[in-house]
């Protein structure tokens, strides 16, 4: 058996035996950790150009760094569905690295310096990212990008099990196809502490979710950190940031 052979072979063992697809996405990240020289990885889900969810995750900081590319509305797993290309930053402390400036800060605040985002496909369709990510800058060897291109291709077999499994959608969900469904399955403190910005302050729903990512930016917390403080009544509404027009989004960091 040649080595890549043997690196797909234990990617794909690693899911083996999972209890779910959820539980499987979480294995194969954690294999990527083990096998990669990584520090970490994280599968995020994406749809109509923004991540809806952690779908499978190595630990608490690769679901972190997924809810940064949320907050931030920008990051290289974004670039990487648009593109259907992978994104390879080594070094986000480096001054030429220009891409992503407010994702970049606070990332470099959580201790990482170098993510390798691969796209993963369903269909052919970019529906997500498998990102990989190192607390020290430098490269992936040839051996760990070769296995990060098996994770990414093998990342959309649990997707594709939890798109197909039989699930008992109520009246609201009727007509919305399977990946509609799935992506509103992620995230629901946000959804909820939008619904709680439209009534309180009269806006419409995109502005809504604008207002609360860049109370989160300027916060120095992710969007769902703030949205559960909303949502749980620990964050007034009432308050003059709250009210104010978050104005142009890039000067929000969004």
């Amino acid at each position: 058996m040649t080595a890549p052979d043997r690196m797909r072979a234990e990617l794909g063992a690693s899911m083996s035996g999972a209890s779910s697809a959820l539980a499987a996405a979480d294995q194969l990240c954690q294999a990527c950790v083990s096998l990669l020289d990584v520090d970490g990885a994280s599968i995020s889900l994406m749809y109509e150009g923004t991540t809806r969810g952690t779908f499978g995750s190595s630990g608490e900081l690769g679901r972190r760094l997924d809810e940064l590319q949320f907050t931030y509305g920008e990051g290289p797993c974004l670039d990487a569905v648009r593109d259907g290309y992978p994104v390879l930053v080594a070094d986000f402390d480096d001054p030429r690295e220009l891409r992503w400036p407010a994702f970049s800060e606070a990332l470099l605040a959580s201790g990482v310096c170098a993510v390798f985002a691969f796209p993963v496909a369903v269909a052919r369709d970019h529906v997500g990212a498998l990102d990989l990510f190192r607390r020290v800058r430098g490269s992936l060897s040839e051996d760990s990008l070769a296995g990060g291109l098996m994770a990414a291709d093998l990342a959309a077999l649990p997707l594709l099990d939890l798109m197909n499994a039989d699930v008992d959608w109520d009246e609201a969900t009727q007509g919305v196809d399977g990946w509609e469904q799935l992506s509103s399955l992620a995230r629901v403190e946000v959804y909820q502490a939008t619904g709680m910005i439209i009534a309180a302050l009269g806006v419409g729903p995109a502005e809504a979710l604008v207002r609360l990512r860049a109370h989160a930016c300027a916060s120095g917390v992710t969007a769902s950190e703030l949205a559960w403080a909303v949502v749980e009544r620990r964050e007034s509404l009432d308050s003059e940031a709250w009210q104010r027009d978050p104005g142009n989004t890039k000067e929000s960091g969004l």
